[in-house]
């Protein structure tokens, strides 16, 4: 697919004499390719037009991920077609450049709706635990947690616990010191960059969700998608591979000449931009 629509912009380029294109015009070109094959493996309920223009303004406002290889930029968006979740602003998943290539990781969120997705599972939830707030949990033949939050200030961050409700009565949950989620933190390549670090308590509540789901009765299909966090795709074809079990490869797709955005489509581009650095304020507040 590269080659060829490689062949047809430089064809184009030649015609119109138009002037060089960003990188964000090259990948978005890209992704109005892989439509078809976008729409194909997306869920129903969800719109083709809406993921791939969330997709395209994550990559924009990022400029080290402009930088990422195009295949593994288009393997990281059906990844998240595939899934059914959406990148950055509703913080279901993230595209977080490593090197250069795109990494495909899961958030909270998008841990949620999958657990959920299982029909076993009638509520699941995690929450953030500070130093001063009354906390108590107990393991053992009775289980037993507690949790009031402080009402002024809540001290420093000590962990997060998750809980699950299941569709027959019984329930299930954990708890995670800061120390354990920390640990698993520095096991992720991107714990210097991305959610770990603009979202940190999202993503230590989803910690302790994800390590839950080995215990929880989930289907193979949700397993498989919960497997697909931290992992690259060199090509939309490709299975995706978990990051710490391949080196990162150098390949480059050079972005070739293509005619410039229309006024439609910068306008368009500048809502989307605004639209999630107002979701991006609301989460820090």
């Amino acid at each position: 697919m590269a080659d060829d629509l490689k062949s047809k912009l430089e064809a184009k380029a030649r015609e119109t004499g138009s002037s060089p294109p960003t990188p964000a015009q090259t990948i978005g070109a890209y992704l109005k390719k892989m439509e078809p094959e976008v729409k194909r493996v997306l869920p129903k309920h969800m719109d083709v037009d809406r993921l791939l223009r969330i997709a395209l303004t994550t990559i924009r406002t990022n400029p080290q991920l402009l930088e990422c290889t195009i295949p593994s930029l288009l393997g990281a968006v059906m990844q998240a077609a595939q899934l059914g979740l959406e990148p950055g602003l509703l913080g279901q998943c993230y595209i977080v450049p490593y090197g250069r290539e795109a990494t495909f990781i899961i958030g909270y969120k998008g841990m949620i709706d999958l657990a959920r997705r299982s029909g076993n599972i009638k509520n699941i939830y995690a929450h953030e635990v500070y130093e001063n707030d009354e906390f108590e949990y107990e393991y053992g033949l009775y289980p037993s947690l507690k949790h009031k939050p402080a009402m002024n200030s809540r001290g420093e961050f000590i962990g997060v616990y998750a809980v699950v409700h299941f569709t027959d009565g019984g329930y299930q949950f954990e708890f995670m010191s800061k120390e354990e989620i920390d640990k698993r933190r520095l096991r992720s390549r991107s714990y210097k960059s991305g959610p770990w670090v603009t979202d940190y308590e999202e993503m230590a509540k989803k910690t302790v969700i994800r390590h839950m789901f080995k215990y929880l009765p989930l289907s193979v299909e949700i397993m498989r998608g919960a497997a697909q966090d931290e992992t690259v795709r060199s090509d939309i074809t490709e299975e995706p591979v978990s990051v710490y079990s391949r080196p990162f490869e150098a390949q480059v797709v050079s972005a070739e000449d293509l005619p410039s955005e229309s006024a439609e489509e910068e306008e368009e581009r500048s809502g989307n931009e605004k639209e999630i650095e107002e979701g991006n304020q609301k989460q820090e507040k």
